[in-house]
């Protein structure tokens, strides 16, 4: 796989470049309910952005691949809307049970997964996945099938008004901003450089006195947690909990956002998410020839833009977004 890099650009440089960039993006992000765009594609784009940029952070900086990243995202999902229906909590309280179960679970499966490397961590990650599809398939609170239907939206701090598009937007607008910052940080943060030096050369990491499984274990817990943030804010937005956001497809959609988009580049996944769905909102009249269709597209892209659509325009221009 191909990462992004160019060491010819200075760091000062590229964090100019990259904090301008991040300006544009909230503008953009700002005026879209002014211009008549459909709010809740954007709203749905903005989780799988989040969603995306969590499950990069952990393979584009990491270099580890994991195949069931959607445990998080669906665990988030029905821990939430089971405490906004069922225990009558808050939304921002919803959020935050759904984030503190994502987060408990990345540290249970981290532990178990982050003891291998390569094709054997994502196969241990696609089965701790897989295992929680069908625990959640026959768990009473998850109401199998039918998802959890009808979650309120609520008051966010007795003040938001959730039910209002206009007003979610904006919230969820925030939150993924929030979260998107936090990965930034991450990344260009002294955890951030280690964790790409892990990625190149393991060994010399370990050479050096970092205890790099350490690392690796921090790193799947705050991919996890902030994918579970994701999947919590998804509630508010679909209005539903179900075994979609639970299965293993799920996991693959966000392999393809991330690669479509480019792989450990900033913008890259927030790129390749609005793609994505995009792809299923404008396509959804093909049935289902849209993942015909989807497949056609990952298969150009992959041989026309080898390093994402980010990624190929920050080469173009010598450098990285």
């Amino acid at each position: 796989m191909t990462t992004i890099t160019d060491n010819a650009v200075p760091v000062k440089g590229r964090t100019s470049d990259e904090m301008i960039a991040f300006v544009v993006m909230t503008v953009l992000l700002a005026i879209v309910p002014l211009t008549g765009i459909y709010p809740y594609f954007v709203m749905q784009a903005l989780c799988f952005a989040l969603f995306a940029c969590a499950f990069n952070l952990l393979i584009g900086y990491g270099g580890l691949l994991s195949f069931g990243h959607a445990m998080f995202l669906g665990t988030a999902g029905y821990v939430s809307a089971h405490a906004l229906k069922v225990w009558g909590l808050s939304p921002e309280l919803g959020i935050i049970a759904g984030v503190a179960a994502a987060c408990a679970l990345s540290v249970v499966t981290g532990l178990i997964a982050i003891r291998r490397q390569g094709i054997y961590f994502a196969m241990i990650t696609l089965a701790l996945s897989q295992l929680l599809f069908f625990i959640y398939l026959q768990t009473p609170f998850t109401h199998g099938e039918d998802g959890i239907q009808g979650i309120p939206q609520g008051m966010m701090f007795g003040v938001f008004d959730l039910s209002k598009p206009t007003t979610l937007y904006y919230v969820v607008m925030v939150i993924f901003l929030l979260g998107f910052l936090l990965i930034y940080r991450a990344i260009n943060s002294p955890f951030g450089e280690v964790l790409k030096s892990i990625r190149e050369n393991e060994q010399r990491a370990i050479s050096l006195g970092y205890k790099t499984d350490q690392y690796k274990l921090l790193a799947f817990i705050l991919s996890g947690t902030l994918a579970g943030l994701a999947g919590a804010v998804k509630v508010f937005v679909a209005q539903n909990a179900s075994l979609t956001d639970v299965h293993w497809t799920m996991s693959g959609e966000v392999v393809l956002m991330t690669l479509v988009g480019g792989l450990g580049s900033v913008f890259g996944p927030v790129v390749g998410a609005f793609v994505i769905i995009a792809m299923q909102q404008y396509l959804a009249g093909f049935g289902q020839w849209v993942t015909v269709i989807q497949g056609a597209i990952f298969v150009i892209c992959v041989l026309t833009f080898r390093r994402g659509v980010i990624g190929e325009i920050a080469h173009f221009f010598k450098r990285s977004l």
